[in-house]
């Protein structure tokens, strides 16, 4: 069965954008870049919600070359990117199927309703997290609610340059 990761850089006060969805403030460095590079190799799907996609549309990334890309809407119809599938179904039954089929891992992109959906019907296997160091005070956060307590063990911990923490957790079953 394939590997489900919600990755996703973070303030360290849990913030994934400014609320202009401004990500200003990410560290890159080489460390970054490796790691980024290494991670991609391990998969060949991407899920996300419509508003990260139309929020890195604006930043010039459409589709993410090499894998496969699909964006949950329940308002989109079609994708302006011919490299983006746009699925009306729910998420968490699209990522289940999409988990038994045979692939490479599968990354879902962004946060909000979409990483909800699929934490509460308990798809999701891993959370990789690259904790940068700012506290934004406001923004977009990492998590929303969630209706019940989601327990991780930790796989690993690295300190990245630029003061970056690249943490890795598995979801406890």
């Amino acid at each position: 069965m394939r590997t489900v990761t919600f990755g996703v850089a973070c303030s360290l006060d849990n913030f994934i954008a400014r609320k202009d969805d401004a990500v200003d403030w990410l560290v890159w460095s080489d460390d970054v870049n490796a790691v980024t590079t290494e991670y991609w190799k391990t998969i060949d799907t991407v899920v996300m919600g419509r508003k990260s996609f139309e929020v890195a549309a604006r930043q010039g990334q459409g589709a993410y070359p090499s894998v496969k890309n699909y964006v949950f809407s329940r308002t989109l119809k079609t994708s302006p990117d011919p490299g983006v599938e746009v699925v009306a179904e729910d998420a968490a039954a699209f990522v289940r199927k999409l988990k038994g089929e045979e692939g490479k891992g599968i990354c879902v992109m962004g946060g909000g309703e979409v990483a909800k959906a699929l934490f509460e019907a308990d798809v999701i296997d891993e959370v990789g997290l690259n904790i940068h160091p700012v506290l934004l005070g406001s923004g977009i956060p990492l998590f929303l609610g969630f209706s019940r307590q989601i327990n991780l063990e930790l796989l690993s911990a690295r300190t990245l340059k630029g003061g970056c923490v690249l943490v890795q957790y598995r979801v406890k079953r």
